[in-house]
C-alpha cells in the first residue's frame, strides 16, 4: 500500500519557520557563495573566472533541457505538451515585452546598485540569478512541501546547487548575486507560506499538469538564461516569466472544456 504525499501528510499548526525554513536555508547559502565568489574574483585571473561561469552556462543548460522534458509528459484537451509550451512562452513573451518586465527588472537591478554602490554587471548578475534561483520546480515543489509538511528536504538540496552557482556568478558578475536572495525571500517564502491554498487543488504537484507546464516552460527559459551566460546570444529572458503565470491559467481554461 503506498502513502500519499507527503504534502498530504502535514501537521494541523505548523510556524513561520517550519513553512520557510528552506528559504531562510537558500537565502544563506545564497549570500555565502556570493561571498566567497567575490574571494575568488581577486585571485583568479579573468580566463579562469570566465571558465567557471561557462561551466556553469553548460550546466544550466542541462538543467534547462531535462526541466523543459516536462512538456512531454502534459496534455490538456488533447492538445500535446509541446504546443501548449509554444502558447504559453510567446504569449507570456509578448505580455513580458508589452510590460516591459526587462526594463522594470533592470530599473530595480540599477537602483540596487546604486544602494550597494555595485559595479558594472550588478545588474545582469541580479538579473541572471534571481532567474536560475526561481524559475524550476525545485523552487515550486520544494516551496509546496515546506509549506504544507514543514520539510524543507528539497529546498535544501537546492540550497547547496543554489551556493555553488552563486559563487561561478559572482566570480563574474560581482555582488549584484547577493541580492538575488531577496527574489528568492518574496517568491519561494511567499509561495510557502501560500501553499496550503493549493493542497485542495493540487493533490500531487509532482505530476499535476500546472506543475510540468510550468517546468517545462520554466526550463525553456533556463535554456535561454545558459546561453546567455555562454554569451552565444543575449535573449530577453525576463520578458517571459508572465508565461509562468499563465500555464496553470492555460490549463485550467483547458481542463473547463475537455
Amino acid at each position: 500500500m503506498s502513502l500519499p504525499p507527503l504534502w498530504l501528510i502535514y501537521p494541523a499548526t505548523l510556524s513561520l519557520w517550519d513553512k520557510t525554513s528552506g528559504t531562510w536555508i537558500n537565502i544563506v547559502t545564497v549570500l555565502l557563495g556570493t561571498f566567497l565568489g567575490l574571494l575568488l574574483q581577486d585571485a583568479l585571473p579573468r580566463r579562469m573566472q570566465r571558465i567557471i561561469t561557462q561551466g556553469l552556462g553548460l550546466l544550466t543548460l542541462f538543467l534547462g533541457v531535462t526541466m523543459a522534458g516536462s512538456l512531454l509528459k502534459v496534455q490538456a484537451a488533447h492538445i500535446d505538451g509541446i504546443i501548449l509550451g509554444l502558447i504559453t512562452i510567446v504569449i507570456g513573451g509578448l505580455l513580458g515585452e508589452w510590460w516591459q518586465i526587462e526594463t522594470h527588472l533592470q530599473t530595480l537591478g540599477n537602483w540596487l546598485r546604486q544602494l550597494f554602490k555595485g559595479g558594472g554587471n550588478f545588474t545582469e548578475g541580479f538579473v541572471a540569478a534571481s532567474l536560475l534561483f526561481c524559475v524550476g520546480p525545485m523552487a515550486i515543489l520544494g516551496s509546496l512541501n515546506n509549506g504544507l509538511a514543514g520539510n524543507n528536504t528539497v529546498l535544501s538540496i537546492k540550497s547547496a546547487m543554489d551556493g555553488f552557482a552563486a559563487i561561478a556568478l559572482s566570480s563574474s558578475y560581482g555582488i549584484g548575486v547577493a541580492c538575488s536572495s531577496l527574489i528568492i525571500l518574496i517568491y519561494q517564502g511567499g509561495l510557502s507560506i501560500a501553499a496550503g491554498i493549493f493542497a485542495q487543488s493540487l493533490p500531487d504537484p509532482a505530476t499535476a499538469p500546472p506543475v510540468l507546464l510550468t517546468s517545462g516552460v520554466g526550463g525553456l527559459m533556463i535554456i535561454g538564461l545558459g546561453l546567455n551566460l555562454l554569451e552565444v546570444t543575449q535573449l530577453s529572458i525576463a520578458s517571459f516569466l508572465p508565461a509562468l503565470i499563465l500555464a496553470p491559467l492555460l490549463i485550467a481554461l483547458l481542463q473547463q472544456f475537455a
